[in-house]
């Protein structure tokens, strides 16, 4: 885990006053035939429970057929004893993490070893490895001799903490990429994974970083239109959702119905959703800005649902903005959910009338999937010219 600064792991909502004990929504004065809504205090545990056991794979042939259950057999039959190791930037928080948490059970299931590891940094790492993030799909950023210095400070302590000694390395994202500079004292064969879009990306950090990325034997992106001329092969994975995780799978009606009555949310009336971290590209403040003009015609209630991560140092001043914002609308309810929210984040989409993802860069679109999944209408936004994966 990494020393950055994420947001508080405790369910709240904003506008939360620190005389006051516990969660609490804004609520802006009710006119005077108004009754105003009841102030919510949800029970969410600030430590994380234990997590349930992961699905078989067995599990998933209702989904999608047994076909493809003995395809995935016969592959893997040709890497049994072979040994991976996945490396991130975050145990919690994120696409990346999530996909983790559910892929890795199911390569072991298929006896194919596979390891985790999580990168280490400080506030100064984590504070530059967002910058580059955000230049990397387009932003402005300057690649200072200090910046070099924090960048590959930190990778050469991860790299003398670690140990690398499988046959398979998969490196996610720019935070640990300069790790294969460990390559050439083992056997094994180096991916990059690519989660993000690489499609218009800053020439000065794509200029540092590339020299690290041409040395891998190959790199993954999840759509064409992300990727970028490299050294080595490249190849296509589509992101996707888990039909049977704790935020996907069937829950009971007076499940939805009691996170709805914790966090204020009245079902009577249509309920715009968003799930998403508090991070720009995901685009909050525009989010609400939309709702503002779509709230002239219908009387809606808007739900900014999420968290932080602890690779991403710019959440909470995210978060402030997006409370700015919102400017005291006791119908929109933004909820800094902890990262073991799948439950609740659940029920919110299903309780949604629309679930929208408006990005303005990158993204998988899985958050609009995972309320497709549920019958929910969805809404990806604008994300500029490129179509997303995992959207249907």
């Amino acid at each position: 885990m990494s020393d950055g600064k994420p947001l508080q792991p405790e369910a709240t909502l904003a506008g939360d006053q620190p005389a006051e004990s516990g969660p609490g929504a804004v609520h802006a004065p009710s006119p005077p035939d108004v009754e105003r809504r009841q102030r919510p205090r949800p029970k969410i545990s600030t430590t994380p429970p234990a997590p349930p056991p992961p699905p078989k794979l067995d599990d998933y042939e209702p989904i999608i057929g047994k076909p493809e259950l003995d395809d995935l057999r016969f592959l893997a039959r040709q890497l049994r004893g072979k040994t991976v190791k996945m490396v991130n930037s975050t145990a919690v928080g994120g696409g990346v993490a999530e996909m983790l948490n559910r892929l890795i059970p199911l390569l072991n299931e298929l006896e194919v070893a596979t390891k985790w590891e999580v990168i280490t940094g400080g506030n100064d790492f984590f504070e530059v490895t967002k910058g580059f993030h955000n230049a990397l799909h387009g932003g402005e950023y300057a690649v200072t001799q200090a910046v070099k210095d924090i960048f590959m400070m930190y990778t050469e302590q991860n790299r003398q903490r670690m140990q690398f000694v499988e046959d398979l390395f998969v490196m996610h994202d720019p935070q640990p990429a300069a790790l294969i500079s460990s390559k050439e004292r083992n056997r094994g064969r180096w991916v990059w994974r690519c989660h993000i879009d690489l499609s218009n990306p800053n020439p000065e950090v794509w200029g540092f970083l590339r020299p690290f990325i041409d040395q891998y034997d190959a790199a993954i992106f999840s759509s064409p239109a992300f990727s970028r001329q490299l050294a080595c092969p490249q190849y296509l994975f589509y992101p996707c959702i888990d039909p049977l995780s704790e935020k996907n799978k069937d829950l009971e009606e007076s499940v939805v119905a009691k996170v709805c009555d914790d966090f204020g949310i009245d079902r009577s009336r249509p309920v715009i959703t968003q799930i998403s971290r508090f991070d720009r590209l995901k685009d909050p403040v525009g989010v609400i800005q939309a709702y503002k003009l779509a709230k002239k015609y219908v009387d809606c209630q808007l739900v900014l649902a999420g968290g932080g991560a602890t690779d991403d140092p710019e959440g909470a001043a995210v978060l402030q903005e997006v409370m700015e914002e919102a400017d005291d609308d006791p119908d929109v309810i933004i909820l800094n959910l902890p990262p073991w929210s799948a439950i609740e984040i659940n029920a919110l989409q299903c309780a949604s009338t629309l679930v929208i993802q408006k990005s303005l860069k990158e993204g998988f679109g899985l958050t609009v999937t995972e309320g497709l999944w549920k019958g929910k209408a969805g809404d990806r936004g604008r994300r500029g010219r490129h179509p997303h994966p995992g959207d249907p």
